[in-house]
């Protein structure tokens, strides 16, 4: 079956680069630009309920220990839930300045980002990730 949701899947994925531009550039406000009003953000032991807390805990990163860092971010999958809504599993990572690559898994997550389309534009809703587990041997 032919995908037809090209254009959408073009789209979300414009919004995550453009949340991960922003996360390089230090940038809290650019960063949750894409994210509806009400989004929460649900890390290990913490939530962050609406894009201005989210947007202030950001600030707080970037000019604290997450001064001068990036991410790495493989998009695992992505699907849809109806027209208007799509879930993102990603596998993320935080890089600290100097670095170019994950050197160990158990700084890897991985996250679910849930989008809706409210009025033509993807929105981030929800965001969540739980640190990867290595398999054992």
């Amino acid at each position: 079956m032919p995908n037809t949701r090209v254009e959408d899947e073009a789209a979300i994925q414009a919004v995550l680069a453009d949340s991960y531009k922003a996360w390089a550039a230090g940038d809290a406000d650019g960063m949750v630009a894409d994210y509806t009003t009400d989004a929460t953000a649900i890390l290990p032991g913490s939530l962050r309920d609406g894009r201005e807390t989210i947007r202030r805990s950001m600030a707080q990163g970037f000019a604290g220990p997450l001064k001068g860092s990036s991410t790495y971010d493989k998009q695992l999958s992505i699907r849809f839930l109806g027209q208007d809504a799509a879930i993102v599993i990603s596998e993320s990572a935080i890089l600290f300045p100097g670095e170019t690559e994950i050197t160990d898994d158990h700084r890897k997550v991985n996250a679910t980002w849930v989008f809706e389309k409210r009025d033509t534009r993807w929105l981030i809703a929800a965001y969540h990730n739980s640190p990867t587990l290595t398999p054992e041997k």
